[in-house]
């Protein structure tokens, strides 16, 4: 059974083509797009005219004058189409509606939804963006698709999250897109974070950039060359787990010394129900019985407010960051590394504790080269780098029960 967007555009996969491009590059003309797919500009400009007859293209305006006659450039249509983006950490998931300027339509909705040792967890996935599908204020037809970001060791090609939301060792895309009849990819968390800062964010365009997830662990994300580095079996990218902690703690792993063990924000959290413990002055007010996802919240917000205890806590963490920071920079030589995710909310916080881990553990000429930079998208990231992943497979076919 194919499944493709319900919205029918008439036509060629030339036409699918172009509205991809334009949703990437907002603006270009028949001769930037005649270039960038070989073919010919007679061929553009009809399909160009097709699309705003469809409804899909407008007219932009003339480009700046550089000496010719100027080009008229065409855009997207933002009402065009939706895309469904679903944003998926261990503890919460989140679905927004988006536009073609990555725009949100509808109200969010924010679930609480844990993902380990929870086997109703898809089932309830499912459930809930089909009942968000039928409250939205656009037709289902006009949804593109959907794209889904989720943490664990997620193979894309099978479309299997090996950590998470097992369904039964068949194909979690597939089980997704005959529950809601729509188009479905997945993804990493981490990779789409890095997709979204590359596309739309802070490292826009850059080729070589390290994206580090600041989430309830610490995940990165990897743009080599332009594409997402996924190594040989597509499990590349795991910074959490470099054994860097001298305690020995054991990681929900099962190996022990990992960065995530000692630094990620469950574990600054618990820290901080001891601190309050042992009679730290703090504003924060949480106890054993607090959620994690309450405790995490609550710390960036006295952080940010300028809680002396949340910013010790978070300066120790961000030390530890700053030193598997260090070892990335001397393995990858990135042009640019970027702190995005839930804690760029506190990335001011982290700076100055990273650049110091840096001075001591990283080669001079390595960490001059390289810029430290904090994502403008913070928390929406996974969301915008959903929609990336949708519109990146928006000219592709797309099967349902067909294992590739």
């Amino acid at each position: 059974m194919e499944i493709k967007p319900k919205s029918v555009i008439k036509g060629s996969q030339l036409k699918n083509m172009i509205i991809k491009r334009l949703y990437f590059d907002k603006a270009m003309s028949c001769a930037e797009l005649s270039e960038l797919f070989d073919k010919s500009i007679p061929s553009i400009a009809k399909a160009i005219n097709e699309l705003i007859d469809e409804g899909f293209v407008v007219e932009q305006g003339f480009a700046p004058s550089s000496g010719g006659r100027r080009p008229l450039l065409y855009s997207i249509k933002a009402d065009a189409l939706y895309i469904l983006a679903v944003a998926m950490d261990q503890l919460t998931t989140r679905i927004q509606l988006l536009d073609l300027f990555n725009h949100p339509v509808a109200e969010a909705l924010s679930l609480d939804l844990k993902l380990q040792n929870n086997t109703e967890a898809l089932d309830l996935l499912a459930k809930t963006i089909n009942k968000y599908i039928d409250k939205a204020p656009v037709a289902k037809k006009k949804i593109a698709g959907i794209g889904i970001g989720m943490p664990g060791f997620v193979n894309v090609i099978e479309g299997i999250n090996y950590t998470y939301l097992d369904a039964g060792g068949k194909s979690l895309v597939n089980y997704l897109r005959e529950q809601t009849k729509l188009p479905v990819y997945i993804d990493n968390d981490s990779s789409l974070i890095a997709m979204a800062e590359q596309k739309f964010g802070i490292a826009k365009a850059q080729k070589d950039v390290m994206v580090i997830n600041l989430g309830w662990g610490i995940g990165l994300g990897m743009i080599v060359n332009g594409e997402i580095f996924r190594g040989h079996n597509g499990l590349a990218g795991e910074l959490s787990h470099i054994p860097l902690s001298e305690d020995d703690t054991l990681c929900a792993c099962g190996k022990r010394g990992c960065l995530e063990s000692s630094a990620s924000m469950l574990v600054v959290a618990q820290k901080a129900i001891e601190g309050v413990k042992n009679g730290r002055v703090t504003s924060l007010k949480i106890s054993d019985n607090s959620p994690s996802k309450i405790l995490g919240d609550a710390l960036l917000e006295a952080a940010d407010n300028g809680d002396q205890f949340a910013i010790e806590l978070l300066t120790d963490a961000g030390y530890k960051i700053g030193k598997a920071i260090a070892i990335l920079i001397h393995i990858m030589n990135p042009k640019t590394i970027v702190l995005s995710g839930r804690g760029a909310r506190v990335g001011r916080i982290l700076m100055a504790p990273i650049q110091q881990a840096l001075h001591k553990y990283c080669i001079p000429r390595l960490a001059a080269g390289t810029e430290l930079l904090v994502s403008e998208l913070g928390f929406d990231a996974e969301l915008i780098g959903a929609a990336v992943l949708m519109m990146e497979n928006f000219d592709k076919e797309q099967k349902i029960g067909v294992k590739k």
